[in-house]
């Protein structure tokens, strides 16, 4: 009886989906992951250049001020 048993174990297939199953998901974890380290370096170095370029240009917060000028009209008779 034993011997039975552990032959019907041998062959049972209902635990291999759940093998395919988590062997799929660490390989997309892994591929996020290699993703990941391959694309933080130029995300480093563009927020970088953006965060230079920010402190290079100066943005007024208010309107700009425009002196008032008269303008005088000369006439000629």
């Amino acid at each position: 009886m034993p011997m039975k048993s552990l032959t019907a174990f041998a062959f049972d297939e209902s635990g291999a989906v759940t093998v395919d199953w988590v062997v799929l998901t660490a390989a997309l974890v892994g591929l996020g992951l290699a993703v990941m380290s391959v694309v933080s370096g130029g995300l480093e170095n563009l927020s970088g250049d953006i965060k230079d370029q920010l402190e290079v240009d100066h943005v007024n917060a208010g309107f700009a001020s425009t002196s008032t000028s008269t303008s005088t009209t000369t006439t000629t008779d």
